[in-house]
């Protein structure tokens, strides 16, 4: 009898020891995320990410596992978000241009000078619009959870400095698979081209193409086939951190919250180090490219204003948004 009590208050006492201690990494209760995307290890965007991951980690003792696999292991962008929908990864980091393929709403960050300045970026997508924004594709399989800056894009070219729309007619220049930026080229006069970032050196090395246009950081792949940066500064194209949304609603609210707590210090810390990757990239080009800053940007605005005017009447629900970040800034 005594060995039977002694044995039952040894239970009891490892039972009440074990719900006492912190949930930790065991294999039953850990979740494993996979994040793919097409930027190299050493760019900022990676590095963000990475010490996300780390962050993560740290505050759910081991719960979640986020694995960053950088250089387009798992194909391209649209690839990714194809991945996510079958259920065979989890996140995945994309330009918001491509999110406008799945809910056209998204085309509101595109809208050329949609933005006023950085500032306005940020209080944009950290505020209440870009709450909205990461939930219009629950339904298609995922939503948003953060973003990070890429950059002001801006034309490069081969050969012919751009400082004016006339500049751009007869050019055929490289545009995202997006709607709104071939819409944009044609307000421009160009000639738009879509095609892979992965082919941009190729294209315009041969002709094929005579520029693009990309954030600064586009000149550590392309300086040596660009001759003129051209600061027109026509958009500023978030970059969104999507999850797939069968798993975000398999993890605790305390999860989530974890979750959304990290990434908003991470797009916090992001911003001083996006900054910083571009000076790094312009000193590592440095006398290689012509930097073109008097641009007539006033004649770019004008330019686009059809694009507006069409967006008002054609979808209603993208200028609605439109009109909130104007009003944002």
């Amino acid at each position: 009898m005594k060995r039977t009590l002694a044995a039952i208050l040894c239970l009891v006492m490892i039972v009440a020891v074990a719900a006492a201690m912190p949930i930790n990494a065991s294999a039953a209760n850990t979740v494993y995320l996979t994040l793919a995307h097409n930027m190299a290890e050493d760019h900022a965007i990676n590095v963000a990410l990475t010490a996300w991951a780390e962050a993560v980690d740290e505050a759910t003792d081991g719960a979640i596992v986020i694995d960053v696999m950088p250089g387009g292991t798992l194909g391209s962008e649209a690839d990714c978000v194809s991945q996510i929908q079958a259920g065979q990864l989890e996140m995945t980091k994309v330009s918001a241009g491509t999110l406008s393929n799945f809910n056209s709403a998204w085309n509101c960050v595109s809208v050329p000078y949609v933005f006023n300045d950085k500032d306005h970026l940020y209080n944009v997508m950290n505020g209440e619009i870009g709450q909205d924004l990461y939930n219009l594709t629950a339904d298609d399989g995922f939503i948003g959870l953060a973003w990070l800056e890429s950059g002001t894009r801006c034309f490069y070219t081969a050969k012919t400095p751009v400082r004016t729309p006339a500049d751009l007619k007869g050019l055929k220049i490289r545009t995202m698979d997006s709607q709104m930026a071939i819409d944009m080229m044609n307000a421009f006069g160009g000639s738009a081209t879509v095609m892979g970032y992965g082919d941009i050196y190729t294209g315009m090395q041969q002709g094929v193409i005579d520029g693009a246009e990309n954030n600064i950081t586009a000149m550590r792949d392309h300086a040596d086939v660009t001759s003129y940066y051209c600061y027109d500064e026509h958009t500023m194209i978030p970059d969104v951190i999507i999850i797939s949304t069968d798993i975000w609603n398999e993890l605790t609210e305390e999860q989530q919250q974890i979750m959304r707590d990290t990434a908003a210090d991470m797009v916090a810390n992001y911003r001083e180090l996006w900054a910083q990757f571009e000076e790094d990239v312009k000193a590592q080009v440095e006398g290689k490219v012509e930097y073109v800053t008097d641009v007539d940007k006033a004649a770019f605005q004008e330019a686009v204003q059809g694009i507006y005017e069409n967006l008002a009447t054609s979808d209603p629900d993208t200028y609605a948004f439109v009109e909130r970040i104007q009003a944002a800034g």
